[in-house]
């Protein structure tokens, strides 16, 4: 029921076992244009899920809906994650991977994963200040306790909005009080690009705005493979800027 874990469940090979996914799991594309679409993570097609007669549901307690799961769980076993940071996330894939039988291929992947983030894990001196915008009308940041706040982290980021539980509401006007030096608009869930950087220049004409890739900071499944070279990449990005 997530996008993030319908991608690790491909990279454990479970090929045959998947018979549904969500409108949002792109990842692999394969799956999906070929697996049965149940609806959206908030907008579930709970009678087509249970026509398929899964013996397994996999969701998420922030992306899916409480009630939506509480049905799910009449029709057959619910495995709900909560995944905050790095490690919660290597330790969804090594839950994942005893619950359907592939424990080596997880251990191997999380293997692969902390290796990746190792050299991250030196904390800059003096961590840059900066926004993480995941919506627009209205302006949404991510707070505290996120995984993105965590991701940022390893930027090098201190997150403006730390003190500040989930996703809140935003107004430039704030952003601008709070003399943010960088500004950081996600592909995901609202697509970002260009022209937003703009628009929010406009507003806040000494900030620096960089486009996210929201993939490599929001995804918590097999992604995580990649999030760490981008994230080297990203951090010589943000040192450019921030030197313009």
């Amino acid at each position: 029921m997530i996008p993030s874990q319908t991608e690790l469940l491909y990279s454990l090979g479970l090929e045959n076992e998947v018979i549904g996914i969500t409108k949002f799991c792109v990842h692999p594309e394969q799956w999906y244009h070929s697996k049965t679409w149940v609806g959206g993570t908030k907008n579930l097609n709970l009678s087509l899920i249970t026509s398929l007669k899964p013996d397994l549901v996999i969701a998420n307690k922030e992306e899916n809906i409480k009630e939506q799961i509480a049905e799910l769980k009449k029709i057959c076993p619910v495995w709900v994650s909560d995944v905050n940071n790095l490690s919660d996330a290597l330790e969804m894939i090594t839950t994942l991977g005893n619950i359907t039988g592939k424990q080596e291929k997880a251990a191997a992947l999380s293997a692969a994963i902390e290796r990746g983030f190792e050299d991250l894990r030196i904390e800059e001196k003096v961590p840059i200040p900066a926004a993480y915008l995941i919506w627009r009308k209205p302006y949404m940041a991510a707070g505290n306790d996120t995984f993105i706040n965590n991701m940022m982290g390893y930027c090098g980021l201190e997150n403006l909005f730390n003190s500040i539980s989930r996703y809140p509401e935003i107004k430039l006007s704030k952003l601008k009080k709070f003399s943010a030096p960088l500004i950081l608009l996600s592909s995901e869930p609202y697509p970002f690009t260009e022209k937003h950087i703009e628009e929010i220049k406009g507003e806040i004409p000494d900030a620096r705005v960089l486009l996210a890739d929201g993939e490599m900071f929001s995804w918590y499944g097999s992604r995580l493979v990649l999030s760490a070279a981008y994230f080297r990449k990203f951090k010589e990005k943000i040192r450019w800027i921030m030197n313009q």
